[in-house]
């Protein structure tokens, strides 16, 4: 049988680990990073500005119109809530089946969901309309009887999204505790001495401390898996509740439950594949975890295919007119330009992982990951606009064009997106020192006395 290969490579030792990831944070900051950090605050600026004038001027400045209500905003906010998923599934999901490969990637996948969740959040706030009554949307007292609609799906999202973000910050948090103990034993300044023992919560790596840290960190396990199912299972009943064709399906929760993972794990590669390489990670981020990612990669994308042929197969056996109508149009009507982008990033590209080469190529790997979520944004405005431009009545049809403020507000998110991740890169330690170390061979009790057996370490 064939020995799986080292999850750590380069003879790392536990004192190698921590100066090679603890480094990173304590050395000087790079100018790279002060260029990216520059660009991404713009951007971010420039989200902040969009926001402003929509505030200022209404929802007309974006494209929407009489049929499209949803526009842009609906289709960020779910596709920023999709990219949220893969953290806490590499956390949970592969921490409670034992997959120790995940511990290179997980810290900054799960860094990845808390940010994509922020950024998430905001559209729903903002494309109500009314802003100044934005407080419908959460839990206030009902006493009043002034709630809209406490069925209304989009109240659903409040829960689910506040839920997995709360869960999912402190299962990030509580395993980051070791890690910023042993930053506070190394900082050299008062107040990063300060700042560290603070957040490190009093840790001392006694073996008390230990057992509850475990306890608790596998009851967050246990917490975060239901919800990386639950959450855009609700999100999907934003669409399936409704009366629309191309909605109203039951095949909707783990069809976008398959997408969420499929972009989310797009995301990680993207991210993995560059820091990797700025902070010379190869021996901690092997090809083997790389390699790994694109498994779950092509069996995800073929589920999110099997959905889309599933999909027109449900329309023409339900005899329905109106559902019949909805996929042919989608496929071959005003916006069959965005369905076969979808379809060609979804599903056709990520076939090429069915070859190990591919697989295990780096530079085919980082341009695929980045279809991948090319993909599955044009997923979700197939999903949104397509529907809603051609409803039950011919007469009301229109078709929908994104306007300069709905461009600049999606892409100002993604300058909150890389300005808080790259903060997190810069300050915190990106990958996880306590868990890489406890799959290494040192780790292993009886490593050194293997070792002496064979004439080895003594």
């Amino acid at each position: 049988m064939l020995e799986e290969a080292p999850l750590v490579q380069g003879g790392l030792t536990f004192n190698g680990i921590t100066e090679k990831i603890s480094g990173i944070v304590e050395t000087r900051t790079p100018s790279l990073w002060w260029l990216l950090f520059g660009m991404a605050l713009s951007l971010t600026l420039v989200l902040a500005g969009s926001i402003g004038w929509l505030f200022y001027d209404g929802t007309g400045v974006w494209g929407l119109n009489n049929p499209v209500g949803w526009g842009w905003a609906i289709v960020n906010f779910v596709f920023w809530v999709g990219i949220g998923h893969a953290g806490t599934l590499i956390s949970a999901i592969l921490f409670l089946l034992r997959q120790r490969w995940r511990t290179a990637i997980n810290r900054f996948a799960e860094a990845m969901t808390i940010v994509a969740v922020i950024c998430a959040g905001i559209f729903p706030a903002i494309h109500v309309g009314r802003i100044w009554i934005v407080y419908y949307m959460f839990p206030v007292p009902n006493q009043m009887d002034m709630w809209p609609n406490f069925r209304s799906p989009l109240l659903w999202d409040v829960f689910a999204v506040g839920t997995y973000f709360t869960v999912s910050f402190l299962f990030w948090y509580v395993g980051l505790v070791p890690d910023l103990a042993t930053f506070r034993d190394r900082a050299k300044t008062k107040i990063k001495r300060m700042v560290f023992g603070v957040m490190s919560l009093g840790w001392f790596g006694g073996n008390k401390q230990w057992k509850h840290y475990e306890l608790s960190y596998l009851m967050l396990a246990g917490l975060a898996t239901p919800l990386v199912l639950s959450v855009h299972s609700v999100v999907s009943t934003d669409f399936a509740t409704s009366m629309i064709p191309g909605w109203h399906t039951t095949i909707f929760p783990p069809y976008f439950v398959a997408g969420a993972i499929f972009s989310g794990f797009g995301m990680v590669l993207t991210l993995a594949i560059i820091a990797r390489k700025v902070f010379s990670l190869q021996n901690l981020i092997t090809v083997d975890h790389l390699e790994k990612m694109n498994k779950i990669i092509l069996v995800t994308g073929s589920m999110v295919g099997y959905a889309y042929i599933m999909e027109f197969f449900i329309a023409w056996y339900s005899g329905n007119i109106f559902e019949v109508f909805a996929f042919i149009n989608r496929g071959f009507g005003n916006y069959a330009w965005a369905y076969w982008i979808m379809f060609l990033c979804n599903v056709i590209t990520p076939q090429l992982f069915w070859f190990k080469k591919f697989r295990r190529s780096i530079p085919i790997m980082f341009v695929l990951s980045i279809f991948v979520n090319i993909g599955m944004w044009f997923e979700r405005f197939v999903i949104t606009v397509t529907s809603l431009s051609r409803d039950f009545l011919p007469s009301s049809w229109d078709y929908y064009s994104p306007t300069t403020w709905d461009v600049l507000t999606f892409v100002g998110s993604f300058g909150l997106f890389f300005s808080l991740f790259l903060l997190f890169l810069r300050f915190l330690p990106l990958i996880s020192m306590t868990e890489v170390k406890g799959v290494t061979p040192e780790a292993d009790p009886h490593h050194y006395a293997h070792g002496n057996e064979h004439g080895g370490a003594k």
